[in-house]
């Protein structure tokens, strides 16, 4: 046990709050550095969001970087900056060869899982490698609050629920954002990073699922398929392609998420944020086209149910007004314009969201100009440092956020681990 409410630092450690994918990932680079490291964590576990991604396998990277698709209302070549800090074959190389830990790549979604499509040995084996080198994990010690040593010595006091308090050398603070607060983000950190004088840029639920009151499509739940979503932005567009889901609420899958943060974003304007499916390969001149040139007797419906998923064939063939048994040949131009539209760029009748119940990430946080990119220190709080979902940006579904996790949780560690 630590020697509580000391300021005595030549022995104190680096304080970890969070043992979640940033968290140890820092308290792993710390230790290896050769500091003194305390990892704490108010669950009884740990790295929960881990042992819940990619479906119990993990997701733990993409094959391929995307930093153009993250997301942020910082400054982009700090977030780009961060990202490019440890390059993904260097991580791949971090979780085979040091982590003993062999990867494979799933060819149709371009992620790569562990070999034993176990989530927990990810978990388990970023524990037992900091614990290796070290770190006392201290587990079921939700931290309070954050703050300066008050007799004014360099360093720092971590308030632990119960009334005990870790006198730290330097604080990381790993603690992730609001999204799945079962898994115990509860936003602790951000309220901590503010009271610190942190600009937190607005949070809100992304990578979510999307809900229509009236479900106008419960009756599809269980449909998926793979579609492309634009959505058409006051400069340029956002578009992204994935799997689709329809759920007895709304809307799910890779496709939806990606798309969702604009969405969520859009709740409180006057005008929701318009998303176009395209239900196939094929976009309007594609279907203009077979619509048009298809020979035989061939209808309507025989043509679109061709395409994709029958039920979801027929409500589009409805939505359009249109006859299934229509054959082509007879198919009015107004018709077949209701039809194109439909099939190549269906506006998704979305009315809400499932908030952070179900996001996978927080959007906004932690403002990435008051942090040094090298070192992940606060520039605003010298001896602080900050990493993962706390801070502002965000990427795509794919495993993109662990990216930003595992760099992130590495240059904090090794940074506070520098001779001051």
């Amino acid at each position: 046990m630590l020697v509580l409410g000391s300021h005595d630092l030549s022995g104190a450690p680096i304080v970890v709050v969070g043992a979640g994918a940033a968290g140890t990932m820092a308290a792993i680079h710390a230790a290896g550095a050769g500091a003194r490291v305390l990892l704490v964590e108010g669950t009884k576990d740990g790295g929960r969001k881990i042992l819940i991604s990619g479906g119990g396998r993990c997701n733990v990277l993409p094959s391929r970087a995307q930093p153009e698709r993250f997301v942020t209302a910082s400054s982009p070549n700090s977030m780009r900056r961060l990202l490019r800090s440890w390059p993904l074959d260097e991580q791949r190389s971090f979780f085979e060869n040091r982590l003993g830990l062999p990867l494979r790549l799933e060819p149709e979604t371009g992620k790569l899982f562990p070999v034993s499509n176990r989530a927990r040995d990810v978990r388990d084996g970023l524990l037992a490698l900091a614990r290796d080198l070290g770190v006392e994990v201290r587990f079921e010690a939700r931290v309070a609050d954050v703050c300066r040593s008050r007799d004014g010595a360099a360093g720092w006091n971590v308030m632990v629920d119960g009334g005990s308090t870790i006198a730290a050398r330097a604080v990381i603070l790993a603690s992730g954002g609001l999204s799945v607060p079962q898994t115990g983000s509860d936003g602790a950190g951000l309220a901590i990073a503010r009271r610190l004088g942190h600009t937190i840029h607005d949070t809100y639920p992304a990578l979510t699922p999307l809900t229509a009151e009236p479900p106008v499509h419960a009756s599809l739940a269980g449909v998926s398929l793979e579609v492309s979503i634009e959505a058409p932005l006051p400069k340029g567009r956002f578009s992204t392609t994935g799997g689709f889901l329809f759920t007895h609420r709304g809307y799910s899958g890779p496709a939806v998420l990606d798309a969702s943060h604009l969405a969520v974003q859009s709740r409180e304007r006057t005008e929701r944020q318009c998303l176009l499916v395209r239900w196939t390969e094929l976009d309007r001149e594609g279907w203009d086209r077979t619509l048009i040139g298809s020979a035989g007797g061939a209808t309507v419906g025989s043509i679109v149910r061709r395409a994709m998923p029958t039920r979801l064939a027929d409500v589009l063939i409805a939505h359009a007004d249109v006859d299934a048994a229509r054959p082509l040949a007879e198919l009015r131009r107004e018709e077949r314009a209701r039809l194109v539209q439909a099939l190549a760029a269906y506006p998704l009748p979305w009315t809400g969201d499932e908030g952070y119940r179900k996001a996978e990430v927080t959007g906004g946080g932690v403002a990435l100009e008051e942090i040094d990119p090298r070192t992940m220190e606060s520039r605003v709080q010298p001896g602080l440092f900050l990493c993962g979902e706390i801070l502002d940006a965000f990427g795509p579904i794919g495993g993109h956020n662990f990216t930003w996790a595992w760099s992130t949780g590495r240059a904090a560690g090794s940074g506070a681990a520098r001779p001051s």
